[in-house]
């Protein structure tokens, strides 16, 4: 590959529904800033053709081509070449596991299955369970099974408000209830629970596409296969490989068309205890595992007790967490996905030929014990098997319905692969969407691949890790944000240092709460920390912060479903809950908010800047999410996709003043002037000495690069780095962001005399 992957910013693109734009030609415009920060490869999310209006792109309609609304593909030839003429590369994120539904006349794929049923060329392209429907695709799109009667015939076509379904030859003659009763598919109540086909999680609107078919692979891929052939594109990001048939067959299949030197990752949520599969033809995973090791580093364990105790008050009792992970799984495998479970359930009858009462409740129960999204790699091999005895140990009754499961996966076959894909949608209804918003012992923790029972990571764990990551996956993605996250990466650094001042925290939430209680105890102390996570320096709140702020409470309290929901709002809890923000925010509470920012804005400065600067130079290669170069203040999609003022950053990358600016320019080309002390230059730990080394995590990288960085700074005091300094190695060592000049051992305070953190280069030799 001509342009080895240095590093990557990642852009969202879209057409403009969100009113404003963001095209091929947008970034076009940018290219000279790119260049100027030091980016080697910009990171594109998806542009194959979405949904009319798409605001990410991850419901592509039709993977043959890609967005006029992004500008087509001479907007995608012009990018490139012009990226090129720079020295800049592009990195495209692919969506193969599903499509978009949610207007059938858009996907011509889906569309044609609709209408010609199994006839249909496309009919094996999609995951769609025939037996469930009599032969019929079953599509939850209705308010209630009674709207059938209200659908109208319209030509070619049956509508009902928006929607729009086709009509199969020969069957228009009659009501619109009596041309549905002859259609290949049947229009039901969303509410009833079942589905005809995989989708994406619980997310009717994606329709799981079959990629373990050949002919089906090359049809999606075709696109694909052009962008590399024309030399557009130098890698790819594979968006959930997890939910494939199977997902290393994919890959495979993946890297023998795009070729042996294109940048491959995957998006990959890797458990605690779970190491990426090391047979996997791809450079590493999207980062989530270093997301979650980099945050962990500054958490103070000091403060789990207090946080503990707090979140206790609501009535909490924390050690009971992992019960309630394995419960909010079972629901989610019973209630949520019980479509999913139900056609797994026929799928391991039908296998072996037997049935029994307990079977659904075994699957349930061995889903709410397997503690990873996948089981079935190799390097997972006993993963199952654990599960399947803490199952028989934790519910002997269903021992004879485990058995049964056991018989239909041991040859591998359908219900293997079934179960492993309900596995992971499991795990991501019950965490990620539900748990991640009900845990508000310390939220910055609630992160995508994070563990919030785990409260933070210790410099021992770190050091590991990354040493590790730098031998078996050098050119993996590192990150601290993504369009995924649920909050920004700043804001977790400030939340994060709560656990630093916990009885101070305790104290002013208890003294809000007095004055303000919240609707809701549990849900007041989770949102307690996001509002101080994104409350502005100045005080001032904006109209549209406290937009975002409404958005956010609405969404978290339906996401953790406890006292409203999705499906069933509460109308008049949600009512109370928007009533106290508004008297959090236009009361005296908010003088409060911004008096504790400011007392402890230089410890979420240090912390920052310490994160960014160790996901800029750690082993991998990192990603800088739009706009992140700059403090930023999202919360969970769509706020992390707001506009970024790209003229704000140009002034301030003119300008180098700025902290987080200029490290972020600073890694970024100091990984540009020295490529191979970061692509193979291994990881060395630089230790400390004296009273303060525990706040001080550094280490080298190859023989010429140091990074330095401090944590826990509350508990320094006055004294700070008096008697402890940095076993520098031999040399002279230049900072990049500070200009200052150091030999070791070399004293803490003077390395951070300007800065919390230091980019050190070996000037002599």
């Amino acid at each position: 590959m001509a342009r080895p992957v240095l590093s990557t910013y990642r852009l969202q693109l879209h057409g403009g529904e969100s009113g404003f734009a963001f095209t091929f030609a947008e970034a076009e415009q940018l290219l000279d800033y790119f260049d100027e920060l030091g980016v080697s490869h910009l990171y594109l999310s998806p542009i194959m053709t979405p949904v009319g209006g798409s605001a990410h792109g991850y419901d592509v309609v039709d993977p043959t081509t890609v967005s006029a609304e992004l500008g087509g593909p001479q907007g995608l030839a012009r990018l490139s070449a012009a990226a090129q003429a720079r020295g800049i590369g592009l990195i495209v994120d692919i969506v193969p596991n599903h499509v978009g539904v949610a207007k059938p006349e858009q996907n011509p794929w889906w569309w044609d299955v609709l209408r010609h049923g199994r006839s249909s060329p496309y009919a094996a392209f999609f995951d769609i369970d025939w037996e469930l429907g009599d032969g019929r695709i079953i599509l939850p799109v209705l308010g209630s099974d009674a709207d059938v009667a209200d659908l109208a015939v319209d030509g070619e076509v049956l509508r009902l408000g928006d929607l729009v379904f086709p009509i199969a030859d020969g069957t228009g003659a009659g009501s619109g209830a009596q041309v549905h009763d002859r259609q290949h598919y049947r229009l039901v109540g969303w509410r009833n629970g079942t589905c005809g086909y995989r989708r994406f999680f619980s997310i009717t609107s994606l329709a799981g596409l079959r990629q373990e078919e050949r002919t089906v692979f090359d049809a999606w891929h075709a696109e694909l296969s052009r962008w590399f052939d024309a030399g557009l594109v130098d890698g790819v990001r594979v968006d959930h490989p997890d939910g494939l048939s199977d997902p290393g067959g994919y890959l495979q299949w993946l890297r023998a068309l795009v070729g042996p030197d294109a940048w491959i990752v995957v998006e990959k949520i890797l458990a605690m205890d779970e190491s990426l599969e090391p047979t996997l033809p791809v450079a590493g995973s999207t980062g989530y595992d270093v997301l979650r090791e980099i945050g962990g580093l500054f958490i103070d364990p000091n403060g789990e007790p207090a946080l503990t105790e707090l979140f206790e008050t609501a009535g909490v009792d924390y050690r009971a967490m992992p019960t309630l992970v394995a419960e909010q799984k079972e629901f989610a495998a019973s209630a949520t996905l019980g479509s999913e479970l139900a056609r797994l359930r026929r799928c391991v009858v039908s296998t072996i030929g037997v049935d029994h009462l307990l079977l659904a409740d075994a699957l349930v129960a061995l889903l709410g014990q397997v503690g990873v999204y996948r089981s079935d790699y190799p390097g997972l091999a006993v993963r199952l098997s654990v599960a399947l005895a803490e199952t028989q140990s934790q519910r002997p009754e269903l021992g004879e319905a485990l058995q049964l499961v056991a018989a239909a996966i041991a040859g591998g076959g359908e219900c293997a692969v079934r179960l492993q894909q309900l596995c992971g949608a499991v795990t991501a209804k019950a965490i990620e969407d539900c748990l991640f918003y009900r845990d508000a012992r310390l939220v910055s923790l609630n992160e995508v691949g994070g563990d919030p029972q785990c409260f933070g990571v210790g410099a021992a764990e770190f050091h590991d890790r990354a040493a590790t990551r730098a031998r078996r996956w050098p050119h993996t993605m590192t990150t601290l944000s993504t369009h995924d996250t649920k909050r920004g990466e700043d804001v977790r650094a400030r939340i994060g240092v709560l656990s630093q001042v916990p009885s101070l925290w305790a104290e002013f939430v208890a003294r809000w709460e007095a004055g303000v209680p919240s609707p809701d105890l549990a849900t007041g102390l989770f949102l307690w920390q996001n509002i101080f996570g994104v409350w502005p320096v100045d005080g001032q709140v904006s109209t549209t912060l406290r937009e975002r702020l409404h958005a956010y409470a609405e969404k978290a309290a339906r996401e953790a479903a406890r006292l409203t929901s999705w499906h069933d709002p509460d109308t008049e809890f949600e009512d109370a809950l928007h009533r106290w923000l508004d008297d959090v925010l236009d009361g005296p509470i908010a003088q409060q908010l911004t008096e504790l920012v400011a007392e402890l804005g230089p410890h979420i400065d240090t912390d920052i800047l310490g994160q960014k600067l160790l996901a800029l130079t750690v082993p991998g290669v990192p990603d800088v999410y739009q706009g992140t170069e700059l403090y930023d203040d999202s919360l969970v999609d769509p706020d992390n996709r707001r506009e970024v003022d790209y003229t704000v950053r140009r002034e301030a990358l003119k300008a180098l003043h700025h902290p987080k600016m200029r490290v972020v320019a600073a890694a970024l080309r100091t990984r540009r002037a020295r490529p191979d002390t970061f692509l193979y230059g291994g990881y060395y730990p630089v230790l400390a000495s004296g009273p303060a080394a525990e706040h001080i995590v550094a280490f080298r990288r190859g023989v010429d690069v140091v990074v330095a960085v401090s944590r826990w700074t509350v508990r320094l005091g006055e004294d700070r780095w008096r008697d402890t300094d940095i076993a520098l190695p031999p040399g002279t060592w230049a900072d990049a962001l500070s200009g200052s000049r150091h030999r070791g051992p070399a004293p803490a305070g003077e390395v951070f005399s300007e800065l919390p953190v230091a980019l050190l280069e070996r000037v002599d030799g």
